[in-house]
């Protein structure tokens, strides 16, 4: 019952944004709830790891400054290039260049664990993009748009440790220490994680619900190219590396999802509103497409070799 309930996760989100879009009033005020719910999925993401899944990721530097090179090289480029072809307005192509010079956010983290990708290696590339990003973002920003532009990575990494790395550690502490006494717990965490993620992709969209409703088809559609060419680029790229399934699952996740919130803070600080719509709309859809590809990725894992 519980992982059938578990595999419907397109389907809670889907309608549990249908709602949010049609009574946005109902959601608006979890805004503060999103940061726990995070917190809470992070838990139950360290609940299914060991400490000896860290060491095993940080014995291959490789892979994780792939994900980084990869995520930093291929979005901003593909950004650039979709904003380009459909002939968007200068204000949304800055937009969309902005979340592509991003770095990968905890959205990813929790994508990976309901995906069954590498979770330890996604949270070590996420961290290290977010560290990574004091000097990419700007200098990214600078070389597609012409501007130099302040990051605020101090508050960023603050907010990467408070929302993934303490609970994931204490997770992970509790499970290395008390496994099998945590078992029951472990079975259930799942379906919490699904809960909570659902209602937090509601809470964004009914936070973004104005500017959804004034979004051109084209910004929809460069919104959702933009994502999806970085989800398919992180996993052929990493097949054609020939690493495994799981880490060129990990790798699609880590290169297609965005810290687009940054994205949506440094528009409308450094340019205009109108340079937030990409932002604000890639904040909803990466979390649906995600919801998605974890779904079908959760019945493939099952014939990894």
């Amino acid at each position: 019952m519980i992982q059938r309930l578990t595999q419907l996760f397109p389907l809670w989100a889907l309608l549990f944004s249908l709602l949010a879009y049609w009574q946005p009033q109902w959601l608006v005020g979890g805004k503060p709830a999103i940061v726990p719910l995070l917190m809470l999925i992070m838990f139950g993401m360290g609940l299914s790891l060991s400490w000896a899944d860290f060491r095993r990721v940080f014995k291959r530097p490789g892979v994780i400054g792939l994900g980084v090179l990869l995520q930093y090289s291929l979005m901003p480029l593909i950004a650039w290039g979709i904003a380009t072809a459909l002939q968007l307005p200068q204000e949304l192509l800055i937009g969309l260049v902005l979340v592509g010079a991003c770095p990968g956010g905890t959205a990813s983290n929790v994508i990976a664990y309901l995906a069954k990708a590498n979770v330890a290696l996604s949270v070590a590339i996420t961290f290290a993009s977010t560290l990574v990003a004091v000097a990419a973002t700007p200098l990214l920003t600078w070389l597609y748009l012409g501007e130099r532009i302040p990051v605020p990575v101090d508050g960023m990494l603050l907010s990467l440790v408070q929302i993934v790395v303490i609970p994931v550690v204490v997770g992970s502490a509790l499970n290395t220490f008390l496994q099998q006494q945590l078992t029951p717990l472990r079975e259930v965490f799942p379906l919490v994680s699904v809960a909570a993620i659902v209602v937090v992709i509601g809470i964004i969209v009914a936070l973004n619900q104005g500017r959804i409703g004034e979004a051109g088809m084209a910004v929809f559609v460069a919104v959702a190219l933009h994502n999806g060419l970085g989800l398919l680029s992180g996993y052929g790229i990493a097949r054609l590396l020939r690493l495994d399934r799981q880490t060129a699952r990990t790798l699609a996740i880590e290169v297609g999802m965005q810290n687009s919130g940054l994205g949506v803070a440094l528009a409308i600080k450094h340019f205009t509103p109108l340079a937030a719509l990409p932002g604000a709309l890639f904040s909803v859809w990466h979390n649906l497409s995600g919801s998605l590809l974890a779904t079908f990725w959760q019945r493939t894992a099952k014939t990894d070799p």
